[in-house]
């Protein structure tokens, strides 16, 4: 049977949207100061980390205005959970971790102090779980982790744990990835990111993690498997880490370093540039256009992406924007490489220890010598949080900028 042929509204419309993503992407990557390399992928204009959040300040934007409803009628009731710097006593914070459940107060909370980093984040992908990290002595938020399901396809933790495909379908559920990870102001100022990461390795996460996904089905798999979380990756969206290198505390490694990403993503596509895209597909009816559906995994977009360059004749290296982010894993368990290798069937957690003791480690071991050498956190007022979550004043930076290179 031969397949129909589109009517020429559809081959007209199909055209004129086909000239609209080419100049939007051309004059969007060129906004961004991205060059082109001989093999066809882009050049980032520097590696610096503030090169880098300029890089995603439009993103950024973006973001902003998207939430924009949620802003102006949440923002100033929930501005109380968050510490101005005379509340903060660095040598009486008390960590305390508390799950997320969706459509609370607490989910609001989690929701504004994402819109505060400078790096838009994901939503995760598949299993979720989310934590704010509370300071019980002042019951103001220090900061927040997000775990979701890992990447399939990471080279670096794949070589360190000498996995072939089969090995990473079977095992793969018995790790997460930390896909949000740090700490709020005025905290951020005394290395509370470090506190913060370092309570992924913690008893109760785990515990946390067995209770929600002990007896789930694997995600690619769809096999029933009895997963324990042995470990947690994460990256750095600012190439090499200041937060993660060296995180260890009384001897052990609660973060190292294992590689970095390849440099290929979309962050660098804006959101109203992908959705043109899914437009485009849905008129060639390509199967890429309908939404994100459970199971798909966090490559949906980047293969929507790809299918839209390949049949715009585009080089697929444009994805590969050139920021290598370093990559990292906490071993939770002390046999984690013996279970992921499937020589060990039992997780073994002796060196686990309790948010409390894992937070009493690092306020000690970061937080108090850094207040003790700089104390200008004592001066941030929470006040200043809406400042950073209006739009406008992100533009006006971003104008700032061009104004100083031209």
């Amino acid at each position: 049977m031969s397949q129909r042929r589109p009517s020429a509204s559809v081959l007209l419309a199909t055209q004129v949207l086909e000239r609209k993503i080419r100049s939007h992407l051309k004059r969007h990557l060129l906004l961004l100061g991205f060059e082109r390399e001989e093999d066809g992928s882009l050049k980032v204009p520097s590696n610096s980390k503030e090169s880098i959040r300029a890089l995603h300040r439009i993103q950024r934007i973006d973001r902003l205005k998207e939430n924009q409803g949620f802003i102006k009628t949440r923002a100033k009731e929930l501005l109380p959970a968050f510490a101005s710097g005379i509340e903060v006593v660095p040598e009486s914070i008390r960590p305390q971790l508390q799950l997320v459940e969706a459509k609370t107060v607490e989910s609001d909370v989690f929701r504004m102090a994402t819109l505060l980093w400078s790096i838009p984040v994901s939503q995760g992908y598949g299993r979720r779980l989310r934590f704010l990290v509370w300071d019980q002595s002042n019951r103001k938020l220090i900061g927040l982790i997000a775990l979701g399901d890992p990447p399939f396809n990471l080279a670096a933790r794949d070589s360190l744990i000498g996995w072939s495909s089969e090995d990473r379908k079977e095992r793969l559920i018995h790790m997460m990835d930390a896909f949000i990870l740090g700490a709020v102001p005025p905290y951020s100022s005394i290395l509370g990111g470090k506190l913060v990461a370092s309570l992924v390795r913690s008893g109760e996460v785990v515990s946390h993690f067995r209770d929600r996904y002990r007896a789930t089905v694997g995600l690619i798999s769809h096999k029933a498997k009895r997963a324990s979380l042995v470990a947690v990756t994460t990256s750095s969206a600012l190439g090499r880490s200041s937060i993660y290198n060296r995180l260890a505390l009384d001897g052990i490694k609660y973060f190292a370093p294992i590689g970095f990403t390849g440099g290929w993503g979309h962050f660098h596509v804006p959101r109203a540039l992908f959705e043109e895209m899914r437009q485009y597909l849905a008129l060639r009816g390509h199967k890429y256009a309908r939404g994100y559906e459970f199971g798909d995994g966090p490559n949906w977009r980047l293969r929507t992406i790809r299918a839209t360059l390949d049949l715009l004749g585009f080089s697929a290296d444009l994805l590969r924007h050139g920021v290598n982010r370093e990559i990292f894993v906490s071993q939770l368990a002390d046999n984690a490489l013996d279970v992921l290798q499937g020589r060990a069937r039992r997780p073994k957690y002796a060196s686990l220890l309790s948010v409390k003791e894992v937070g009493l480690l690092a306020k000690d071991r970061w937080v108090v010598p850094r207040a003790l050498r700089d104390d200008s956190f004592s001066s941030w007022d929470r006040s200043e949080i809406l400042g950073r979550l209006d739009w406008r004043s992100s533009i006006n930076t971003v104008a700032a900028q061009r104004t100083i290179e031209a």
